[in-house]
């Protein structure tokens, strides 16, 4: 199949389909992983399911580097192609994947130093702090793995071959998932590792899918070894680091504030973070389809800025957004009917699974907003206004998700987090419609949006 751009020849439509439909298979595969590390944890102890609740947010934010410099790498590459420049790709990539291993091996490792007292002030202790610090080693050692081969996918979604990214994600789940109940449980001559197994699992699975893609990279010449390094470096990272930067903060944003908003969980209880931590996987696997279009929407929106043909971007914009609202009504009615025999799917235990059913419940009325923002600010990032969208993550995160979820706990208990979840969800939705109608990637003024999207572009007009 032929590398070339050819994404502006297509309907916009197809387009979007054409990178997100692989991606829904790929991030589906990514996040099975998670829901069975709880499925097999839930069933080792209830402890383990515990440690994983505090794991998640926390290993979910430090993976946003790997998504802010695949985003960042990924504009630079899909509005180049837009232009018709396919010069200088192997060398653009292999500065991306430099810049990649420098920043997260840096990142890992103060995390891992800093690991003990940072879960100890989340609310962690005795059995599950234990349980956490067996899995953190091993999925350290695999980081570095997972942001080098996020960064060589986003170099073929760049082009429209979202495919090979998808495989490499499916194959490395595949492994991963058919590795995690033998590493925990043992078998045979393999020791029961417990929470550790599942950390090596991890591991083992980045270190195969890793050495796939950049052997593929490779043999398709998208990774040339033979070029100099060190030529035009420092434009490359330049370039990339205005995106990746901003990206990367507004990717850690919504794990980091999900940290924050665990320690709030805590207050409620152990049984509350099993639950509300099961049920935060299946909302990433519920959210599937939206973030396949996050995935998908960036190179198209990439390479139409790239020709100039800001109509088009516009229409991918909102063709996108109209499917999230679509598919977020489906799940809220699916999930007021079906929320508790999903939740114990995933909570082994009654308790945890009342309380993930909970916030299925409630929060899942909101899902749709969601998927609005990460949306939205995927195509602002592909518009080279990462700025726009980190700010958007942070006043949600900071101004709305976090404040409230702490009050709320405080005056209403577990549900008053929820409540929270909601409104920022909802709040969330509002400020990516009225931050792409101001960064010109919406072209209709809706009731309440024109107006907004005037004063905020006003206010951010040297960006």
């Amino acid at each position: 199949m032929s590398d070339k751009p050819n994404l502006n020849d297509k309907p916009v439509g197809w387009a979007l389909f054409r990178v997100s439909a692989p991606m829904s298979i790929g991030i589906f595969g990514v996040l099975m992983v998670g829901l069975v590390d709880a499925f097999f944890l839930a069933r080792y102890a209830d402890f383990a399911l515990t440690a994983v609740g505090f794991i998640y947010p926390v290993t979910m934010t430090l993976t946003s580097l790997s998504i802010g410099l695949s985003a960042g790498t990924s504009t630079v590459v899909s509005q180049a192609l837009g232009r018709g420049e396919e010069e200088g790709k192997q060398r653009t990539t292999m500065h991306a994947m430099l810049m990649g291993l420098a920043l997260s091996s840096t990142l890992v490792t103060a995390f891992f130093l800093a690991s003990p007292w940072l879960f100890g002030a989340m609310g962690a202790s005795d059995k599950v702090l234990e349980a956490v610090m067996t899995y953190i080693p091993w999925w350290c050692l695999s980081f570095p793995l997972l942001v080098m081969a996020q960064l060589l996918n986003s170099v073929f979604r760049a082009a429209g071959r979202s495919e090979v990214a998808a495989i490499t994600m499916v194959a490395q789940a595949t492994l991963n998932i058919a590795l995690t109940p033998l590493l925990i449980f043992g078998s045979g001559p393999i020791p029961e590792f417990g929470v550790a197994g599942a950390g090596m699992a991890t591991f083992i699975a980045r270190a195969a899918g890793f050495a796939g893609v950049v052997l593929y990279a490779w043999w398709t010449s998208e990774l040339c070894f033979d070029v100099n390094p060190a030529k035009g470096i420092v434009k490359t990272v330049k370039r990339i680091g205005r995106v990746a930067a901003p990206a990367s903060l507004s990717n850690a944003i919504n794990p980091g504030g999900m940290a924050a908003v665990t320690a709030a969980v805590a207050v409620v209880g152990d049984a509350a973070v099993a639950g509300f931590g099961a049920a935060t996987r299946i909302q990433s696997l519920l959210f599937l389809p939206m973030l396949a279009m996050s995935a998908g929407i960036g190179p198209v929106v990439g390479q139409a800025w790239g020709a100039e043909d800001q109509s088009r971007a516009q229409k991918a914009v909102r063709l996108t957004f109209y499917f999230c609202a679509a598919y977020g009504a489906v799940l809220a009615a699916a999930l007021l009917l079906f929320a508790e025999p999903i939740a114990a799917l995933i909570a082994d235990n009654a308790e945890a699974a009342e309380y993930g059913a909970q916030y299925l419940r409630l929060v899942g009325l909101s899902f749709f907003g969601y998927g609005i923002l990460v949306t939205g600010n995927a195509a602002m990032n592909a518009r080279d206004r990462a700025l726009w969208s980190m700010g958007l993550s942070a006043a949600r995160i900071a101004l709305i998700y976090i404040p409230f979820a702490w009050v709320g706990v405080l005056i209403f208990g577990y549900t008053g987090i929820l409540g929270a979840a909601l409104l920022a969800n909802v709040l969330g939705a509002w400020g990516a419609i009225i931050a792409c109608r101001a960064v010109g990637l919406l072209g209709t003024d809706l009731p309440g949006i024109g107006g907004a999207a005037r004063a905020a572009r006003s206010v951010a007009s040297s960006d």
